[in-house]
């Protein structure tokens, strides 16, 4: 399934992220010895416990809501922090990146579905925050583009419409914050029940868990 699911993202040149939550040490080794290099967790407990366990080799992406208090533990190896949803939180990882001499890649997380137990920004806390002076000070964290996730609906263009409002945030706040840095290019959106039309809608790397390791 792997290899299936890769084909179709080398046409879009879109990233898998293997969405490990919840699953065994020995099925991420399974996948890593087929060649997978990102794997994303939901949980910082979990997540340290995997990065202890697991070749070093290995991108490690926090995917999941993340509380200030629990940076901490993952600031000394993590890749990339897809979900990035308010002020306090970018503060915090910026004062831990500082403290292990890293500088940090995020994500902002916005809130592009229906379902209102979903996190993330609006465009226009987004540009709040952005503009602030407080945030011309973080020097240890870099914004490297946005994520979100589109309502659970079978309406499939719902979904499309999500996802396409996601593109037009990360085109805006390109132009207007980020143009000239290479390093804004991140749309992470997309899943194992939607992962196509995400790439289809730009999507630069897909959070693929069930497809890949069975349903929870």
């Amino acid at each position: 399934m792997r290899e299936k699911i890769l084909e179709e993202l080398l046409k879009s040149n879109t990233k898998l992220v293997a969405v490990s939550k919840t699953k065994p040490i020995a099925q991420l080794k399974e996948k890593y010895d087929q060649g997978q290099r990102i794997f994303g967790e939901n949980r910082v407990q979990e997540l340290v416990e995997k990065e202890a366990a697991l070749p070093k080799d290995i991108e490690w992406h926090m995917i999941g809501h993340l509380q200030s208090n629990k940076v901490k533990y993952i600031a000394p190896f993590i890749s990339l922090i897809h979900s990035v949803d308010s002020f306090k939180l970018l503060t915090e990882v910026n004062k831990q990146a500082l403290k292990n001499n890293r500088i940090i890649d995020v994500l902002l997380q916005f809130h592009i579905g229906e379902e209102e137990s979903k996190f993330g920004l609006t465009l226009a806390k987004a540009t709040e925050l952005l503009e602030s002076e407080s945030f011309q000070k973080l020097e240890n964290i870099q914004v490297v583009g946005v994520m979100g996730m589109a309502t659970f609906t079978s309406d499939n263009q719902q979904v499309r419409n999500e996802f396409k409002s996601l593109k037009r945030i990360f085109e805006q706040l390109k132009e207007q914050f980020f143009r000239d840095q290479d390093s804004f290019k991140e749309i992470s959106m997309g899943m194992s029940g939607d992962y196509k039309i995400a790439c289809e809608e730009g999507s630069t790397m897909v959070r693929i868990g069930s497809l890949l390791f069975g349903s929870r």
